[in-house]
């Protein structure tokens, strides 16, 4: 990680930690846990709140091509370090509970959703509004991945219920810091990704 990144994400942290809330940025075993059902295969792929992009260089490492991503990001000055650090990559600064009011995508919905969303310090209404969104721009047989740093799902059960939605815990990352948990969330029903 770059010294540029570090300094943007304390001052995220410290201007509006409850936007940010972490203690440090992800780090690179969480990165490889979060990205490894996805293949070059699962593009487009759509990465929610990116921040310093620790999971957008997994993504690229896995073979995801740079105009098969979309970067959601809500922080103004992660926004500004995104485009600094991948020039040319489609970056949008909005709010990823209004997923469902854009269609991101002409020829072929999204593979894969890799969210670095604080989900724990949302509303369960603005939960249900981003995956909502998500699942929306998602092809039928395609995962959302979110991280926590929680002991269970940070989906809550009702919001899984009213979308139709499971989620299976695929790993955790002890060697983050604070050790995080990595769910795949799908529509009910579909058989399990198999990566390539």
């Amino acid at each position: 990680m770059t010294t540029g990144s570090v300094w943007t994400f304390m001052r995220a942290l410290l201007s509006d930690p409850f936007r940010v809330s972490a203690i440090a940025p992800s780090g690179a075993a969480l990165a490889r846990l979060i990205t490894s059902e996805i293949t070059s295969a699962s593009g487009p792929v759509l990465e929610l709140g990116p921040g310093t992009g620790v999971f957008t260089d997994a993504l690229l490492a896995r073979g995801v091509r740079p105009k098969d991503l979309t970067l959601i990001e809500y922080g103004a000055e992660f926004a500004r370090l995104l485009q600094s650090r991948f020039p040319g990559m489609r970056i949008l600064q909005m709010d990823a509970a209004q997923l469902d009011l854009h269609e991101f995508y002409d020829i072929q919905p999204a593979g894969a959703v890799v969210s670095g969303l604080p989900l724990l310090s949302m509303t369960q209404e603005k939960v249900a509004a981003i995956l909502g969104g998500a699942f929306s721009n998602l092809r039928p047989e395609g995962a959302y991945y979110q991280f926590t740093y929680g002991f269970r799902c940070p989906i809550p059960k009702p919001v899984l219920d009213q979308l139709e939605l499971d989620a299976v815990c695929i790993g955790r990352a002890f060697r983050n810091l604070p050790p995080a948990a990595v769910y795949r969330v799908t529509r009910r029903g579909v058989a399990t990704p198999v990566t390539i």
